[in-house]
């Protein structure tokens, strides 16, 4: 029989260290070549046996896999691109106190760094193979192209992602739907404008229309116009609009009967005007969901939080992320991380640098206590 001994602490310098390196490279979703081979050499020299999973001709996801022969119920994972930068000359790493200010800070290169750390300093701690998986993706804030291909080839029953939640651990998830509306109308010259005969001013009122039932009937929902865009034509009435949607759905809601709802309205109000011809078109639909707390991951990650005098809080994720891919494919996602989502995609992305430390002592303990389970002396 074992005994449990001690905690073992994070790196702090080090953790530090590698955060400014990686939110110094600028990585959006496409364009994360430089910081791959960045953290494949980072982990390369630290031992870790790392692979290259090809997404497409330039792009790959890392991956730390056990060996063939080892059970691992636990992936990390995190996503190394960024949205593009408001300003291309001023992305970088800055601190203000505890602030640590830049793009990616939040969303989610802390959470890399963090997950990063946690597995770096319990391999030098056991000097053993872990207990845990890792899969550093691409592409999480465009198509999720990186998490596809990852599913293709592995599968794990349980992953902890480092998505910002503000330090409390996210076992529930909102659904997402991303849905295109278009309007055609007849070109002609600007002084002949009428609402009859606009697409721009149809599609506009088609969108007060979904406003005010988002607004009455379904308030739990959260829908963001996204983009609008109408075909550009000179002084004349333009011929075309659209408009992108992103449409949050907590996870007990229903999804399809959602789904219906919108098109339903949009396309009703777009019918009373004859010489307006639309169309609505679900581009991704991704449902929600909700965990039972319970199993042997969620027991020791509460019993970590308890040693660690941390609040155990629950919550439900929500916004979209590589989690409703992983739950599609039959994998129990947790989200956790340090950043705040309301920090995440703003010009003053930001992040508490204590807090990315606590979230990679957080996971370090996690590891400790899969060892513990293994009859692995801490």
């Amino acid at each position: 029989m074992t005994k449990k001994n001690a905690f073992v602490n994070i790196n702090v310098e080090r953790l530090k260290s590698l955060f400014k390196d990686i939110v110094d490279i600028y990585s959006p979703s496409g364009k994360e070549e430089q910081v791959l081979e960045y953290l494949y050499d980072y982990l390369k020299e630290r031992g870790f046996r790392v692979k290259r999973q090809a997404v497409d001709e330039n792009r790959y996801n890392l991956l730390v896999l056990p060996k063939k022969d080892v059970t691992v119920e636990l992936l990390f994972m995190g996503h190394v691109d960024t949205i593009p930068a408001y300003e291309f000359d001023d992305y970088n790493w800055e601190e203000k106190g505890d602030r640590v200010i830049g793009l990616g800070t939040a969303d989610m290169k802390g959470g890399c760094a963090a997950i990063i750390e946690a597995l770096v300093i319990s391999k030098e701690h056991f000097n053993k193979d872990l207990p845990a998986a890792l899969a550093l993706v691409v592409g999480e804030e465009e198509d999720g192209d990186g998490t596809t291909k990852f599913l293709e080839e592995y599968h794990f029953p349980w992953v902890i992602i480092g998505e910002p939640t503000n330090l409390q651990p996210c076992f529930g998830h909102f659904g997402y739907m991303e849905i295109l509306l278009r309007t055609f109308g007849k070109r002609m010259h600007a002084s002949l404008a009428n609402k009859k005969e606009n697409a721009i001013e149809v599609l506009l009122n088609g969108l007060i229309e979904i406003g005010h039932y988002m607004g009455t009937v379904r308030r739990d929902v959260v829908y963001n116009i996204r983009d609008l865009f109408s075909s550009r034509t000179g002084f004349t009435v333009a011929d075309r609009c659209e408009a992108w949607l992103d449409i949050h759905i907590p996870p007990s809601s229903p999804v399809g009967e959602i789904a219906t709802e919108l098109e339903e309205i949009f396309l009703q109000y777009c019918e009373k005007h004859k010489n307006i011809r639309s169309t609505f078109r679900i581009m991704t639909i991704e449902a929600g969901y909700e965990l039972p707390l319970r199993g042997p991951i969620v027991e020791n990650l509460e019993k970590v939080f308890t040693q660690r005098g941390l609040i155990w809080k629950p919550k439900v994720f929500r916004s979209h992320s590589d989690a409703n891919k992983l739950w599609a494919a039959g994998i129990k996602p947790i989200l956790l991380g340090a950043g705040q989502l309301e920090m995440a995609h703003t010009p003053d992305e930001s992040v508490s640098f204590q807090k990315i430390c606590k979230a990679s002592q957080i996971y370090a303990d996690l590891i400790s206590e899969l060892f513990y389970e293994q009859g692995v002396i801490i």
